[in-house]
């Protein structure tokens, strides 16, 4: 009877310390603090809750999650207004969002693993993990009259777009330049609307079917020569490269080699079941007020698992891979990569490209979109001079958006990290005034 009742004990604690085990990894791995105690004001952090109170009254937001985190500590962390208007239905904390274009930096740091591991150079060609990469191709457009830019333009008919032709590119693609944006690939240009045409994205299959047909797409420009954001195509290759150089699928690798570590329970390339509850409802700006929208096609399935734009994350979440990011690749005792490699990621790689990107267009300009004083690392955003940039974080500051409103940044000087989460789009006023809500709040 005493050896039945020590094994029945026994397998009670080790029951015990099994849950409590699943416990510690469910948990915020950043501890919250009191913001005077990180050099922050409590009083001045309201004035984060009033810029998204404004914007909310404005109905250009129906709700929206903050997250400010400061020297190893969450300072401020709200909701606030409606996760979905129909329903009422108020903005809850754990809400899960869809990542969009705030994928890419996950996987900058998955291609930052590789990197340290040997298994990719920055300097590799694509072919080397996508033979059939080998020898691009750069489309040219043949001289017409009229031409695209003269179409949208003007109220008149449209015009027919100008056929093209191709020429050698004058070297492979290499990773950097999908890291960086310079690769030509499926960046808004000539060779954009023939890649749609031969290889048309294809959420329903996978990357390793995907990939081949998309290699022989030609380039929209000489690679290296221009900054031209690819949406999707770029950093969806970059998750391809992962699974070839990890011998891993890029939900597994990423879920064991980022988001388990850092804790990020409800991170992943589709919401299950249990968590669609939490799922904020998307919505687009409209002249009559905020309208429901289906979630676009392009943002992914259950078996393609894009690299562009295909997680699905909670403000919490995300904040935990920020965290990691300004602690120089380590958070709670788990180190994914070195201080090293994290400010290599965080560099600016491009010259004054990124700077320029644009300028050249008036009606680019004049929408804000001249990026003076910033600079493009690996996959994210360097705020190189904040006063030519009329931002407010320290020089060496970096991040990125996603489509639907998504966004963050890191401040390495300050150790702060800034997370601000809707579903209405990009909203660059909102971004620009919740990073001036933050930064004024420090006082020391």
């Amino acid at each position: 009877m005493k050896l039945t009742l020590t094994s029945l004990v026994r397998a009670r604690v080790a029951r015990i310390l099994v849950a409590f085990v699943a416990l510690a990894l469910t948990v915020a791995a950043v501890p919250s603090g009191r913001p005077e105690d990180v050099g922050l004001s409590t009083e001045r952090l309201q004035r984060i809750n009033q810029v998204v109170q404004r914007y909310i009254d404005a109905k250009e937001i129906a709700g929206a999650v903050t997250v400010v985190s400061r020297r190893g500590r969450v300072a401020h962390f709200e909701a606030q207004g409606l996760m979905d208007i129909e329903r009422n239905a108020p903005m809850r904390k754990d809400g899960i969002f869809r990542m969009a274009s705030m994928t890419k930096p996950v996987i900058g740091v998955a291609i930052m693993i590789m990197l340290e591991e040997g298994k990719v150079r920055l300097s590799d060609p694509v072919s080397k993990f996508i033979p059939e990469f080998k020898n691009a191709k750069v489309a040219i457009e043949m001289p017409s009259t009229g031409g695209r830019g003269a179409a949208a333009l003007s109220d008149g008919p449209p015009v027919p777009e100008a056929e093209i032709y191709t020429v050698p590119a004058t070297r492979d693609i290499t990773v950097r330049d999908l890291l960086t944006h310079t690769s030509g690939l499926v960046s808004g240009g000539a060779g954009t609307r023939e890649a749609n045409r031969i290889a048309p994205r294809d959420t329903s299959s996978n990357l390793a079917a995907y990939m081949p047909k998309l290699a022989h797409a030609p380039l929209d420009f000489q690679p290296g020569t221009q900054w031209r954001y690819s949406g999707l195509a770029g950093i969806d290759t970059l998750g391809r490269i992962v699974e070839v150089a990890s011998s891993q699928t890029l939900d597994v690798f990423l879920k064991q080699r980022i988001f388990d570590p850092l804790g990020m329970k409800d991170t992943a390339f589709f919401p299950t079941d249990d968590r669609l509850p939490r799922v904020a409802s998307l919505y687009s700006r409209t002249p009559g007020g905020l309208k429901k929208t289906d979630a676009p096609s392009w943002l992914g399935g259950k078996t393609y698992f894009s690299g562009g734009a295909g997680l699905w994350s909670t403000g919490e979440d995300y904040l935990q891979f920020a965290q990691m990011l300004v602690n120089g690749g380590e958070l709670n005792g788990k180190r994914l990569l070195s201080p090293r490699t994290i400010a290599l990621m965080a560099s600016n790689h491009v010259g004054d490209l990124y700077s320029q990107a644009g300028a050249s267009n008036t009606s680019y300009t004049m929408m804000g979109m001249a990026r003076r004083g910033m600079g493009f690392g690996l996959t994210v955003e360097v705020v190189m001079n904040p006063i030519d940039a009329n931002r407010r974080q320290s020089a060496g500051s970096f991040g990125w958006d996603g489509a639907f409103g998504t966004h963050f940044w890191v401040d390495p000087k300050e150790q702060m990290a800034g997370i601000l989460r809707i579903q209405q789009g990009l909203n660059a006023s909102l971004n620009r005034d919740f990073e001036n809500a933050v930064m004024q709040a420090i006082i020391d």
